[in-house]
């Protein structure tokens, strides 16, 4: 991939998932997280940490995802393959904290676990699709 190629799918790939993530967390944060996590969750989120998974999270999603959805020519496999690296992302974060953490709870895991791999496809596809549209190698 050139350059120019991966820069407007990380960014397309950052526009998509920053605008549906802010939502939802903004959504759910008081609805399931607080009342399920209870003190474990911080009053305002640490904007360090966020940023550092947000960026090296979106070089994945380029990396392993839309860059080779957009050398097969489909978009399908960017949905398929941006679910998969959502659902394993998640996972590795939520069992980690269920396997670790006192009281972690099982309807967290799922939720995220649904979300993750949901956000991750939509946002690798639209990435896709803006990255096929704005480049022609």
């Amino acid at each position: 991939m050139t350059f120019r190629r991966n820069a407007i799918a990380y960014l397309s790939t950052a526009v998509t998932f920053l605008s549906l993530d802010a939502v939802w967390l903004f959504t759910m944060a008081d609805r399931l997280y607080r009342p399920a996590l209870g003190n474990m969750m911080l009053e305002r989120f640490a904007i360090g940490p966020a940023l550092a998974f947000y960026a090296i999270y979106f070089a994945g999603i380029v990396v392993f995802v839309v860059a080779p959805a957009l050398n097969r020519e489909r978009w399908r496999s960017a949905f398929a393959l941006g679910a998969l690296l959502g659902l394993v992302a998640y996972a590795t974060y939520d069992l980690t904290n269920q396997a670790t953490l006192k009281g972690w709870p099982w309807q967290v895991t799922l939720v995220d676990l649904v979300w993750g791999s949901l956000l991750t496809a939509t946002s690798a596809t639209v990435a896709y699709g803006m990255t096929r549209k704005l480049v022609r190698d």
